[in-house]
């Protein structure tokens, strides 16, 4: 798959990726309810997880509100 779902959890202190093994869309499901997410290209999600605590990101009006 060439896609995944970000997520925030715990108010946006922790990122979250959802890495689909079917269609990204039949993933969305897995969202926790009133979670904000985006769905990117796998090339925008750091491949060094070396610091992944570390990864930031701001939800802002391009995510959506599950």
């Amino acid at each position: 798959m060439t896609q995944r779902i970000l997520t925030t959890e715990d108010n946006g202190a922790t990122i979250a990726v959802i890495v689909p093994s079917a269609d990204v869309n039949d993933c969305i499901k897995d969202v926790p309810t009133g979670a904000k997410y985006k769905i990117v290209d796998t090339a925008d999600v750091p491949s060094d997880r070396a610091f992944r605590n570390a990864w930031e990101v701001t939800p802002d009006a391009t995510w959506s509100t599950k």
